[in-house]
């Protein structure tokens, strides 16, 4: 009785989990527009990282107390076993474990300025810098080469994932970045070029490199490391149908 009682409840847990996990994968799968509203955030920058860096802590020690839980079930359920293999299945796709494999390091800079800090002829200040519409041009190509996964400056993106630009600063999932932005992605090096060179997004940003002297390289790497996402997963509107 007590191992049937085990394997109902892990039962459950596995169909909610996977249930997550697949709608998370079907929208990673798609690409993530990271297209968000503009806001203003400046005077809720600092605390609203201080409550990420905690719940991410929080996060992390609720994983290794479930790992430690799963063990123990699977001790006393062999089905256990087998209904994790099944979870485990989606979490990949859909950033919930570390890859590793060939891919790019695509790096985007704003433009030196002139001895004085003067301006470049003819630009204005937003001409010289880094937009969110950039990051989004460059993930969004990266998506529709097939790539297998993508962080941005180290962190994991999801389908929930979001880029916001804060002053001349990026947000995101509750952490703030500051130029150079270093994005990677695990896929077909030649099949990424090709998505690069045809969208238009990624057109107009290299057309702000040549006139205004803005950073834009695509290196090729023989094995990148990408994390987990280590963020929250809660959905706020979907539920599993």
């Amino acid at each position: 009785m007590r191992q049937a009682s085990v394997w109902r409840v892990l039962a459950v847990l596995s169909a909610v989990l996977m249930g997550l996990l697949f709608a998370t994968t079907a929208l990673t799968a798609r690409g993530t527009t990271l297209r968000a509203p503009e806001t203003r955030l400046l005077g809720l920058i600092d605390d609203l990282q201080s409550r990420t860096d905690q719940q991410s802590r929080t996060l992390s020690e609720l994983q290794d107390e479930t790992a430690l839980a799963l063990a123990h079930a699977e001790d006393l359920d062999a089905g256990a076993s087998i209904a994790r293999g099944v979870a485990e299945l989606g979490a990949g796709s859909a950033g919930l474990t570390a890859l590793h494999g060939p891919g790019v390091t695509v790096t985007l800079n704003d433009a030196p300025r002139e001895v004085g800090g003067e301006l470049p002829p003819g630009a204005r200040p937003d001409d010289v810098v880094i937009h969110q519409s950039d990051v989004q041009a460059v993930v969004n190509a990266l998506w529709a080469s097939g790539v297998d996964a993508v962080t941005i400056m180290g962190e994991r993106i999801v389908a929930t994932s979001a880029v916001l630009c804060v002053g001349n600063t990026l947000l995101l999932q509750g952490r703030t970045y500051s130029p150079p932005y270093r994005i990677d992605a695990i896929g077909d090096v030649d099949e990424i070029r090709s998505e690069l060179a045809k969208s238009s997004g990624v057109a107009l940003l290299i057309q702000a490199v040549r006139s205004f002297g803005l950073e834009f390289s695509v290196q090729a790497q023989n094995d990148l490391v990408l994390p987990a996402y280590d963020g929250p997963l809660t959905l706020r509107y979907a539920g599993a149908a």
